[in-house]
């Protein structure tokens, strides 16, 4: 049982969700991510260290180390609804990956308490390092942000070969539902052409049957301002419940997927 004292950094833990997965959730949030997204909602997840961020004008510490054990007991207190709905455990962040000892021990722990699992990943990580946690994963959420390298690195700080590797490989190894799910940005991904562009591609993996149009938000802006950091997405309005139901309808005209606005 050596594997219930790998420890992690977390920054959140949110309770009852009905997203990121069938029924309802808790999320674990991750510290440490490799992409520096513009949109990026949890800014606060970026960085592995351990931040101090301004909230309501007090300071808030931002980041802990847990051990897979103190975690898996929390998720647990919430098994009688995971029963009732269909619900479990779901990984978040920042990217679960850049933690992949931590993340594989509580997917395994889950597992190993009969909770569902889910992944909110972009996949940004060697696939020798997935494969690991791939065994104690029922559900991968993948994120699929632009077919097109160069516009991709210039939104978030990488180009996108590798994760698009990475969905074909997890969608070939059939060890897990995989699901693609497209952050809508304006500016960056939010035209009918790009969109289709995701849509053919996810089409092609085998075993994906859903895709997730996620509209852009600006919830996470006043995080921004907390940690001293310029919001690259100021002035940028999210797309009209219009715009999203023109995608959805334009991303299934080219593609055999059930595409939904959400997840």
């Amino acid at each position: 049982m050596d594997y219930l004292q790998t420890k992690g950094r977390i920054f959140d833990i949110q309770r009852y969700s009905v997203h990121d997965g069938p029924g309802i959730r808790t999320i674990v949030f991750l510290k440490g991510c490799v992409l520096r997204c513009r949109w990026c909602c949890n800014p606060e997840s970026q960085e592995y260290k351990i931040q101090t961020m301004k909230v309501l004008g007090e300071d808030k510490v931002i980041g802990r180390d847990v051990t897979v054990e103190e975690m898996i007991k929390v998720v647990e207190e919430d098994r009688p609804y995971y029963r009732r709905s269909g619900g479990g455990l779901t990984l978040s962040g920042g990217e679960s990956l850049c933690q992949p000892e931590f993340a594989r021990d509580l997917l395994r722990a889950a597992k190993e308490h009969g909770i569902n699992t889910a992944l909110e990943s972009m996949a940004c990580a060697p696939f020798e390092t997935i494969e690991t946690i791939l065994p104690y994963l029922d559900l991968y959420l993948m994120d699929i942000k632009h077919t097109n390298p160069a516009k991709h690195k210039e939104f978030t700080g990488r180009p996108n070969d590798l994760m698009m590797e990475n969905a074909r490989k997890v969608a070939l190894s059939g060890k897990c539902k995989l699901i693609i799910r497209v952050p809508v940005i304006p500016t960056f991904n939010d035209t009918i052409e790009e969109i289709q562009g995701i849509a053919r591609f996810a089409d092609t993996l085998p075993g994906v049957e859903q895709l997730h149009l996620l509209p852009y938000h600006r919830l996470g802006q006043d995080k921004y301002i907390g940690l001293g950091r310029p919001y690259l997405m100021e002035g940028i309005l999210p797309p009209t419940k219009e715009h999203m139901e023109t995608l959805r309808k334009a991303a299934e005209s080219v593609s055999s997927l059930r595409v939904q606005i959400g997840g």
